[in-house]
């Protein structure tokens, strides 16, 4: 009787696995697409490996019963194509507040997949399970974490010992991110004193944009997209992507139909039996914002010189009921539908490669796909 009862309770564990696995998965792009062939694997295996990053120049502030560091300690994971013969562009992906440097592994996967080389961190005091509790204040010192990161695949490349010896492309650097991840991005990409001259390309995923005005992307022309929902329950579509192709000369803004703001990161496939993918995300990120709340830390960004405007956050989650959203894988797909051509337009070695990308994005992408809008700003 009792080896019933266990068998009984296997079978119900694997039934359960295989349904969170397979189940509610939505139809697949129409195999005669462009877009169904741009979200296929590429031709490299990928592997990848966890590596932790010491930066001793910069300390780590106190928080909570953090007692703080001398330090910025950053847990990196890094993805790469199996066999990579050539150097290889080199991505930053930037994860969200509360998530994790796997938050973009769907995206870091595909593009590994097709010769690129990513990078993910765990911000030191923004990430899930970081010392005294995430601190979304931090954010302000994690541009310079990637000018680290970039050092250190820029001496790995120099290094004829290291596994990514002549590899990495220092003409295609990009970086991208999620939520906070995007504004890191875009700190990193364009603040008029603090930016990486190096990042050729940025994108930001649902990001906060509302305290840069346009004077904050003026000191740089590199590519940039944006990538907003009009139903996002935390990052407000009107305050931060409706107007960045106002705001930034020849960027793209892709606008996402029906899409959650928590769905766009990896763990979000794991809720789409749920309406809408924010019920859980704003439960989580609200409280993890009550520590500070009360604290104005936007000025430690830069000065309203640099395009810094001095204007309050938007509320987050004040949507009573949300909206049904679209499937989480199905927001993930087209995710990746935006960024991977994205990045090809500008970073690919065939100029014909790059026009094909460029089309996509501005021709077919929205025909295509009927979440989607593309609206590119004037050069």
């Amino acid at each position: 009787m009792i080896k019933k009862i266990l068998w009984a309770i296997v079978f119900l564990v694997v039934a359960a696995m295989l349904y969170l696995q397979f189940g509610n998965k939505p139809a697949p792009l129409p195999t005669d697409t462009q877009s169904s062939q741009w979200l296929e694997k590429g031709l490299y295996d990928v592997d990848y490996f966890d590596v932790e990053l010491v930066d001793s120049t910069r300390p780590t502030q106190a928080n909570g019963d953090y007692k703080g560091s001398a330090e910025r300690r950053l847990k990196t994971r890094i993805w790469y194509p199996e066999g990579l013969a050539a150097s290889a562009p080199l991505l930053i992906y930037s994860h969200g507040f509360m998530s994790a440097r796997t938050g973009g592994s769907y995206l870091a996967e595909h593009f590994a997949s097709h010769g690129y080389i990513v990078a993910a961190m765990d911000y030191p005091l923004t990430h899930l399970s970081a010392p005294g509790g995430p601190l979304v204040k931090d954010v302000v010192n994690q541009p310079a974490d990637i000018s680290f990161l970039i050092d250190q695949f820029m001496s790995w490349d120099a290094d004829s010992s290291n596994q990514f010896f002549e590899k990495i492309d220092e003409k295609h650097i990009g970086v991208l991110g999620l939520s906070l991840g995007g504004m890191t991005s875009t700190l990193a990409a364009f603040h008029p004193e603090n930016s990486d001259l190096r990042i050729a390309a940025a994108v930001s995923i649902a990001g906060p944009a509302f305290m840069f005005g346009p004077r904050f992307y003026e000191s740089r022309d590199i590519p940039f997209m944006m990538i907003a929902s009009p139903i996002d329950a935390m990052i407000d579509y009107a305050a931060n992507g409706a107007n960045i192709p106002e705001f930034v000369k020849g960027s793209l803004l892709v606008t996402m139909q029906d899409a959650s703001h928590t769905a766009f990161a990896t763990p979000g496939k794991y809720f789409r039996w749920l309406d809408n993918a924010d019920m859980v995300g704003c439960s989580v990120v609200t409280r993890g914002l009550t520590k500070t709340e009360d604290e104005a830390w936007a000025t430690e960004l830069g000065s309203a010189e640099q395009g810094i405007l001095p204007v309050p956050q938007p509320k987050l989650c004040t949507v009573d009921p949300l909206p049904k959203a679209m499937n989480p894988i199905r927001q993930q797909w087209l995710t990746t539908l935006a960024v991977y051509p994205f990045f090809e337009a500008h970073f690919a070695l065939s100029e014909l490669r790059r026009q094909d990308a460029e089309d996509y994005l501005l021709k077919t992408f929205a025909a295509e796909v009927p979440e989607i809008s593309v609206q590119r700003a004037a050069k």
